[in-house]
């Protein structure tokens, strides 16, 4: 969804590569600075201080942004910086799912699931999305362009969870119907791409 918006963030991007590329580090090493928060925000979520978490996954996230920003900017887009990129992401993603099994979650009325359930299930949708896009591309039936699409991408995925974890600050139910949603609507997402490349491949 938002990636179908992104040549209206595209005047915000350069603006953010031509200021973070003054300072001198590679895309590539903007891209695994993006752990360190990742990994200050799984320690804060696993000790309940979700304001805390929310905003290192919040920086993270902003991160994620800034290596591709430079590698633009300075015209050092490469395949090995797309590759570290998409690995440094699921491991943020899953370091923070991760915490989630660790955080004390308790189940809320009329769900008929444990919470570890649905956490296990917003981290099996979460990797089906893009592993279906790595498929299709590893057995040649999207070639020239990667598969997108979906009604929740990488980027909405994160950026619900970090708003389930800053309101987990005030109200922890909240993050609860958060990582549910998350489950259903990655596992959709998962779907739709399946189905997109079933319906590229006829």
């Amino acid at each position: 969804m938002l990636y179908a918006q992104r040549e209206r963030f595209e005047k915000y991007s350069v603006k953010i590569g031509l200021i973070f590329s003054k300072l001198g580090l590679t895309p590539n090493q903007w891209t695994i600075l993006s752990l360190m928060p990742a990994i200050i925000s799984f320690y804060y979520l696993i000790n309940n201080q979700y304001l805390l978490s929310g905003t290192f996954l919040l920086l993270a996230g902003f991160l994620d942004v800034v290596d591709g920003a430079v590698a633009r900017v300075t015209r050092k887009v490469s395949k090995l910086g797309a590759y570290l990129d998409t690995i440094v992401d699921r491991y943020v993603e899953g370091l923070i799912i991760i915490g989630l099994f660790l955080v004390t979650l308790n189940t809320p009325q009329l769900i008929f699931f444990p919470m570890s359930i649905w956490v296990l299930l917003y981290l099996f949708g979460s990797f089906l999305t893009t592993y279906a896009k790595a498929a299709a591309k590893e057995k040649d039936i999207v070639s020239k362009k990667e598969l997108k699409g979906g009604i929740l991408e990488r980027a909405e995925r994160l950026s619900l969870l970090t708003i389930g974890i800053f309101l987990a600050h005030w109200q922890p139910t909240y993050l609860n119907y958060v990582i549910i949603l998350l489950a259903i609507f990655t596992n959709i997402s998962a779907l739709q791409r399946i189905i997109l490349t079933c319906k590229t491949a006829k």
